[in-house]
């Protein structure tokens, strides 16, 4: 895992400043990615410049430095990411081209290698991993950006102001664009209300306008890089590439595509299912528990991250290292369901206490973390279970993507069932209702829901059933379908035209990935809807942005085996009733792991991986809070409604309302903003 940055310029255009020190201190901006080498490479011919920070997993000698060149001197490129499988494509190589000479065994040269015998395309194709690529094309004078099928790495690009110029510049982190001399780029109020809206910055936009997210699964292409920015952001729609000037964005991933074709041939069986599952993510966790660095898992004591470690640790010779957190709170401590998990499986488990003094020093560093605003606020525990693991090893795999995959997120149980209840009812009776639940104190809901997991005795249950019952009556008022309740439940803010000021656009004319249409067949179920727009959006742009950022900033790699083409590919052929079983979500995933760690051990209530955030912003960060939502403040700065903000600030102070999540939002912006 690495990051890389670079500029494309007309060759009729002049560099702003000195060409080589630009790109060094664009690319000195992502040390913390690759604190292990760093490299330029600048076209003599052209202006084009890469630069490459290294972090070292395979391959760690000098025969793994990027910028690298292919052995034709064809290609230049510059990867971030790691390709699981090049052990097999450079054995496949060598059948093709047996006289080929190896400098190194690094999976970037391979890559390249692949390359120069079948094309860009087919290499992707061929390739499992993780990446996000710049190559350039001497040959034929052209600039390839390249985004893995999921996203698991970020690939910023776009032109930036200079006020006298503008500048076609792209980067693993929006520092690294940020350093060219003389940006000058405003803040997007469309990115701005889209964030409200989701508690991120979704692709495609960037929180500065003509700076843009390359989507998933894309292949952007120019021969000469336009002089200015498109109207609007850059997005291929169905099969259509999208062009502006010599540019151009193609999917090479549809995913949409393989829902259709697997959705067609299901796998009826359940112990079938079962079984190939198994057998695919045995396979794909061997081959990403490679490297030439030492290699551990995350820990939570959850299904997902304990499914990893089981498979981990029954296809390990010696004890795999594991890592979690613990808290204060007890409500939001998990730590000893991972030590348990991690005693019977008998890892070598490390766990960090964190304290709340702990967790509030880190948040004036969040803006320069996250570099635009993100407001999920399990980046903070995110970022020290991170820490955590590379204090013992440089690469650690991760449980993400499971609860997507498998159908494990509490609105996938509780939507339908609470839209059954209520679909018959007239739309004025159910926003009476939906009014009258608003009004019930959220305490007296969370009373409810724990008296109800005491009459558990499979220890699943209810947590947070008084902020779950405010937001979904809240929701009821508006929404006339199932598939409008999802939408709405994944918006934090409403009405983000009211809260930002000054908005170009109505917020409908925004692009929205879950507002397109959905791929032909497959998702006749609205669990399986739900769990394919968070795959396309909440997904990319929250969680594996979050894992990806708090990651590097320790310089840490991190895998994510469920994200392998192969397992997601096979899970569109699994059937939604081995996913979601008698209101129970990941039931295929929780037969492969209780065969290696017995039930009570992992059935409990879900909690997701969160901090005190209501209680601390009442009280040790109110504070930090008021000074940064200052009505004088606001009014000066002109971004947000200083109205609506206190109103829902009094509200949250009050105790009757839980805002803590649109209060987050507005001081993580308030807090970039200071820092920008």
């Amino acid at each position: 895992m690495c990051g890389f940055t670079g500029f494309y310029l007309d060759s009729s255009e002049k560099v702003f400043g000195d060409t080589e020190n630009i790109i060094s201190n664009m690319t000195d901006k992502l040390e913390h990615r690759g604190p292990d080498d760093s490299g330029i490479w600048i076209d003599p011919m052209k202006t084009i410049a890469l630069g490459h920070r290294r972090l070292s997993i395979i391959d760690i000698s000098s025969s793994g430095h990027q910028p690298m060149t292919s052995s034709n001197n064809q290609y230049v490129i510059a990867l971030n990411g790691e390709i699981y499988n090049h052990s097999d494509l450079r054995n496949e190589l060598d059948q093709i081209n047996p006289d080929h000479h190896w400098k190194g065994h690094s999976d970037t040269e391979t890559f390249l290698a692949g390359i120069e015998a079948w094309g860009i395309e087919k290499t992707l194709s061929k390739s499992v991993g993780m990446f996000a690529i710049a190559l350039w094309d001497k040959k034929n004078q052209t600039l390839n950006l390249i985004r893995d099928r999921f996203g698991e790495k970020p690939l910023y690009y776009g032109w930036i102001n200079t006020g006298s110029s503008k500048v076609f510049a792209f980067g693993s982190e929006l520092k690294a664009l940020r350093a060219y001399p003389g940006f000058q780029n405003n803040i997007s109020r469309d990115a701005l209300k889209q964030f409200f809206k989701y508690m991120y910055v979704p692709v495609p936009y960037s929180i500065f306008e003509g700076i843009f997210k390359l989507e998933p699964g894309c292949i952007l292409s120019m021969t000469n890089p336009p002089r200015n920015e498109p109207t609007n952001p850059l997005h291929p729609e169905e099969d259509q590439d999208v062009s502006h000037d010599d540019l151009c964005i193609t999917k090479w991933y549809k995913f949409k595509n393989i829902i259709s074709k697997n959705s067609k041939e299901p796998i009826n069986n359940e112990i079938e299912a079962t079984e190939r599952l198994e057998t695919q993510l045995k396979e794909t966790i061997k081959i990403q528990s490679l490297a030439d660095v030492p290699l551990g898992a995350f820990l939570s004591g959850g299904v997902d991250s304990s499914a990893i470690v089981a498979l981990m640790q029954d296809q390990a010779n010696t004890p795999i290292k594991t890592f979690t957190i613990g808290f204060e709170e007890s409500q939001f401590d998990e730590s000893p369901y991972a030590k348990a998990v991690a005693s019977y499986l008998k890892t070598d488990h490390h766990e960090m206490r964190v304290t709340s003094n702990d967790a509030l020093s880190l948040i004036p560093k969040l803006p320069h973390l996250y570099d635009e605003p993100f407001a999920d606020s399990s980046q903070i525990p995110t970022y020290f279970v991170s820490q955590a693991a590379k204090k013992e090893v440089t690469v650690s795999l991760s449980g993400d993507a499971g609860d997507e995959l498998f159908g494990g997120y509490n609105r996938y149980l509780m939507a339908p069932e609470l839209w059954k209840k209520i679909h018959w009812m007239p739309f004025s009776i159910r926003k009476f209702l939906g009014s009258s639940l608003h009004k019930i104190p959220m305490g007296l809901w969370d009373n409810i829901g724990n008296l109800y997991n005491l009459t558990r005795s499979d220890s699943r249950g209810i947590t947070r059933l008084g902020d779950k019952i405010s937001k979904t009556a809240l929701r009821l008022k508006n929404v006339d379908s199932l598939d409008a309740l999802y939408k709405s439940l994944v918006c934090e803010w409403p009405n983000t035209d009211a809260l930002v000021k000054d908005s170009s656009n109505n917020s409908s004319t925004l692009i929205n990935l879950i507002d397109e249409s959905l791929p032909e067949g497959g998702l006749e179920d609205s669990e399986s809807r739900m769990m394919y727009w968070d795959t396309i959006s909440y997904l990319t742009d929250d969680i594996l942005c979050k894992v990806d950022r708090a990651a590097m900033a320790n310089s840490l790699e991190t895998r994510v085996p469920f994200l392998d083409h192969r397992v997601v590919e096979l899970t569109q052929r699994i059937p939604l009733k081995f996913k979601i079983k008698d209101n129970v979500g990941k039931s295929i995933l929780r037969n492969i792991l209780y065969k290696h760690v017995p039930k009570n051990l992992i059935e409990r209530p879900k909690a997701g991986f969160g901090i005190p955030l209501a209680e601390w912003l009442r009280g040790p960060l109110r504070p930090w809070v008021e000074e940064l939502i200052n009505v004088e403040r606001l009014d000066r700065e002109g971004y947000l409604e200083p109205n609506l903000v206190h109103q829902v600030w009094r509200e949250h102070l009050s105790g009757k309302r839980d805002w803590s999540f649109r209060i987050w939002s507005v001081v993580i912006f308030q807090q970039w903003l200071e820092s920008a």
